[in-house]
């Protein structure tokens, strides 16, 4: 009976704090969404210590550019790793930039490449498209345009971002940006 209330409590207290870490998330996401950055950071740092991952994700984020906080590298992946290691596609492709650019880490195109394949196999539009960029270019993987295309593909006709990654493609064409008009012809879009 004694071990049947203790884990009862337990089970308790840990529904309570996962409930507080969810509203703090909920209020810092919508003071977030208001542009009152700092604000909204003073609600996620404590929601993403006590392990929430989309907290973590968006805690990342704000350091990541800036937002309520100091830009600061090597606390945006922190954070990002926290979120990615719980299955956060947004922070596994945000964790894939760190790598392949070095921030807040050491460059490393194999760990980028396991990171985008992870969000890309979760849908996310900007990994599929970072994937196809890597088999374009042959960049940590041997260069194969049937991949660069599939994936491409994929980024483009995504359901849940398809339509941003297509915009982006046709502003960076607009500026030149070789890469992006070779891959709107590639996926039969005009640049």
């Amino acid at each position: 009976m004694r071990t049947c209330l203790t884990w009862l409590l337990l089970m308790t207290c840990l529904m309570a704090g996962a409930q507080s870490a969810n509203k703090l998330y909920e209020e810092g996401k919508a003071l977030y969404d208001a542009k009152k950055y700092t604000q909204a950071v003073a609600k996620l740092i404590p929601a993403a210590e006590k392990g929430h991952k989309k907290a973590q994700y968006r805690l990342g984020f704000c350091y990541d550019k800036g937002k309520g906080v100091a830009e600061d590298d090597k606390k945006a992946f922190y954070w990002y790793e926290k979120a990615a290691a719980q299955g956060h596609a947004k922070a596994q492709y945000q964790l894939g930039q760190c790598y392949k650019k070095g921030e807040g880490t050491n460059a490393d195109m194999a760990k980028a490449l396991k990171y985008y394949n992870l969000a890309a196999k979760q849908g996310n539009a900007d990994a599929q498209l970072a994937l196809g960029k890597c088999y374009l270019k042959g960049k940590g993987v041997a260069a194969d345009k049937e991949k660069a295309k599939a994936w491409c593909m994929k980024a483009v006709k995504n359901e849940k971002g398809g339509d941003e990654v297509l915009e982006e493609l046709r502003k960076d064409a607009a500026k030149g940006d070789e890469d992006a008009k070779t891959i709107l012809l590639m996926v039969g879009k005009r640049p």
